[in-house]
């Protein structure tokens, strides 16, 4: 089978959730079938990252599209002039007439038996015309996570800004989802909500998965701390608006109930938003080399989200390196998770707050979830997951060759 896979952005180094799944799926699928892998990215050439790529998956094509980040002042300006595009502008600005000329010529010649749009940011360069079964890639619901920037939002201004992004994604997403001949979702949650653009046969589910031999704790395991830690991308919204949230509303009852508590936030890039967190009990780190010592460490893990879609990795993450998690319902959508048995679940601060003091001082509690924590990550091992997406797209290629894919226009939904 000879699969094509595209994904705008770099892939490598992998460091966020989506790439974390992308490369796990793709390396999977490479050791199986032929499959070329075609990064796009903006700016100058970077030859180490394509020749890295090129390691990786050999025979990957990289493309530069040449275009450069505005800066804050600049991104502004930029957000305006898009604004009568109707593509929302987190999909605006990945469209590159080089990338799209080249899957054009690629799906005129039929090169592959199967193709992957590795979510809705590539969507934007695919040929009108899909003359090869193509699978979406939907790591999360955008529009779903545009809705919670809107409910959470107490600056007017802002909260303008995500109405109109907002309905532009609802729109164009929905676009999309309809246009795609299949989706691979990556929770129930989300087939859920698509389902209501498109038939659900149309919709499979492969979990999320995590890597077992990674993550999970030696025996020697290193003696207990009050260490809380939250892990993430630090250049997120939704990471920095936990984290805001967490430090705002939760952390000072953890730090008045037992004082020698600390809380890390693990992860690259923190703005500013994030730096000015740091205290005397609260640690921001930073980009580090691996997570995984800093989980080894924790006595709870937090996943504090308000604002998400698709499935967090950093909960099966912590819950494989055998950790007790504290998260909110919006954090562990998706998720195969049981609350009050592998995870505690907890919507208010008070509650939040409460579920922590509870895990760090009761070894007995803390240990029943660890325990049941990383039973529940163990199905979920990345070589089984990857297996159940190239099952989705060995059935797409035989179905590819025995009729062509329908037309766009035939596959809404009646009354969509």
């Amino acid at each position: 089978m000879k699969i094509l896979w595209v994904k705008a952005d770099k892939l490598l180094p992998v460091q966020n959730g989506g790439n974390i799944r992308s490369y796990h799926i793709a390396r999977h699928l490479a050791s199986r079938h032929e499959l070329t892998f075609l990064s796009y990215y903006g700016g100058d050439p970077d030859r180490q990252y394509e020749a890295e790529l090129e390691r990786e998956f050999p025979g990957a094509v990289s493309i530069s599209t040449g275009k450069h980040s505005p800066g804050i002042l600049h991104r502004g300006f930029d957000y305006l002039l898009r604004l009568p595009v109707r593509a929302p502008y987190a999909v605006s600005r990945f469209a590159s007439s080089k990338v799209r000329a080249r899957l054009e010529a690629w799906f005129a010649g039929r090169r592959f038996d199967v193709a992957v749009c590795d979510f809705l940011d590539a969507a934007v360069n695919f040929p009108r015309e899909l003359t090869i079964s193509t699978a979406l890639f939907q790591h999360n619901v955008e529009t779903e996570i545009w809705r919670r920037h809107v409910l959470t939002e107490s600056s007017q201004m802002k909260k303008l800004f995500y109405g109109v992004e907002f309905m532009k994604m609802l729109a164009y997403e929905r676009k999309m989802v309809a246009r795609f001949e299949h989706i691979i979702a990556v929770s129930d949650h989300d087939r859920r909500l698509m389902a209501a653009w498109v038939e659900t046969s149309r919709i499979t589910v492969v979990p999320t998965g995590v890597d077992l031999t990674q993550y999970r704790l030696e025996a020697a395991a290193t003696a207990f701390e009050p260490l809380v830690v939250f892990v993430g991308a630090m250049d997120w919204e939704p990471n920095i608006d936990a984290v805001e949230y967490f430090c705002r509303e939760i952390w000072p009852t953890v730090a008045a109930g037992i004082p020698e508590a600390r809380f890390r936030i693990v992860g690259r890039n923190p703005v500013p938003r994030v730096q000015h967190l740091a205290s005397s009990s609260v640690e921001v780190t930073g980009s580090v080399p691996s997570v995984v010592e800093h989980l080894h460490k924790a006595g709870v893990v937090v996943v504090p989200l308000r604002i998400g879609g698709g499935t967090r990795l950093k909960i099966y993450e912590a819950m494989a390196a055998g950790k007790a998690v504290v998260s909110t319902s919006v954090g562990a959508e998706g998720l195969d998770v049981h609350a009050g048995r592998d995870i505690l679940l907890a919507d208010a601060a008070p509650s939040f707050a409460d579920a922590i003091l509870a895990l760090l001082r009761d070894q007995a509690l803390r240990a029943r979830i660890e325990r049941a924590a990383a039973q529940a990550a163990a199905p979920y091992d990345w070589p089984v997951v990857a297996g159940r997406f190239r099952e989705v797209l060995e059935r797409l290629a035989r179905h590819s060759q025995q009729t062509a894919p329908r037309p766009a226009g035939n596959l809404l939904k009646a009354g969509g």
